[in-house]
């Protein structure tokens, strides 16, 4: 999905060697290899089938790949406008063409790789991708901007799930858990810019509610994810998930109690925001550990 960087004085830009390098970093790649090993660890602890994990990780990885090269081609003229250093096209390192062409051709290969995967698999990969698309092409700047980090990452266990032989239909709860994961990584990522964006004249969601009561939100959908995995699948949970669920909530509280405050200090916001990344670390375990039980 969408990730952005934020400018600063006291950080110097970035030095590309050539407009190889610019490419290679307007992809988004810390988004772009987290999402890809993820899933592909989800797929390989779903089931055999080496040539499935192959498959499942380079239709993700190119999906990737083309929203990350949308987000930065699209951007380009907003971005150079902000003088955002770690932002390659708007700095001249790569040409905003190159940079579409780079993009639309990802997505044609995504299309290729995701069908090769199964019909069903493989259209609700592209529903997540287009919906990833349309984020970046402009419903990130509406009260809707959730929505489509909900789709795309909902749409990740239902290509690993429909890929397998017999093309299963996901557990509901693994799907859910994606999309409560999405909407937590969508408040995560445009929490640091909200007062750039609302300069710049974005306004999805999170921008709306403002930094404080985004703060405030952020634990919440990643507490659902740990209750929908620990809870979801079939019989009562082990005492292992009860003490991640009830880890989980002590630190969502936790983070809560950091963001108390209408301006919270630098320390207590990178506790807040700490916390949220332990809880989000936790429910990627628990799925990863239910990865057997998706289909």
């Amino acid at each position: 999905m969408d990730t952005t960087d934020r400018p600063s004085a006291h950080v110097p830009a970035l030095r590309l060697s050539g407009p190889s390098a610019g490419l290679a970093l307007s992809c988004h790649p810390g988004p772009v290899v987290a999402v890809t090993v993820l899933v592909t660890a989800l797929a390989v602890s779903s089931g055999p089938g080496s040539g499935r994990w192959v498959l499942v990780a380079a239709a993700v990885l190119t999906g990737q790949l083309s929203v990350g090269w949308c987000n930065d081609a699209f951007d380009a003229p907003r971005d150079a406008e902000a003088a955002r250093p770690g932002k390659p096209v708007a700095r001249g390192a790569v040409s905003r063409g190159t940079v579409w062409t780079a993009a639309f051709t990802a997505l044609l290969l995504c299309a290729a790789l995701s069908l090769a995967c199964g019909g069903a698999a493989g259209a609700a990969h592209l529903a997540g991708v287009v919906a990833a698309w349309a984020y970046n092409l402009g419903l990130k700047g509406t009260v809707m901007s959730w929505l489509p980090y909900a789709i795309g990452f909902g749409a990740l266990p239902c290509l690993v799930a429909l890929s397998l032989p017999g093309s299963p239909w996901p557990a509901w709860w693994a799907v859910a858990a994606g999309a409560l994961l999405g909407v937590a990584a969508h408040l995560g990522d445009v929490l640091p810019d909200i007062e750039e964006d609302l300069r710049a004249g974005v306004r999805g969601l999170p921008q709306r509610l403002g930094p404080a009561r985004t703060r405030f939100l952020l634990p919440l959908p990643l507490v659902a994810a740990t209750g929908v995995l620990v809870l979801g699948p079939t019989g009562a949970p082990g005492g292992r998930g009860v003490a991640v669920l009830s880890g989980v909530a002590l630190c969502a509280v936790a983070a809560t109690t950091a963001c108390a405050g209408p301006r919270p200090v630098r320390a207590w916001r990178k506790a807040a925001l700490a916390g949220t990344v332990v809880v989000a670390a936790a429910d990627v375990a628990l799925l990863l550990a239910r990865g057997a039980e998706i289909a």
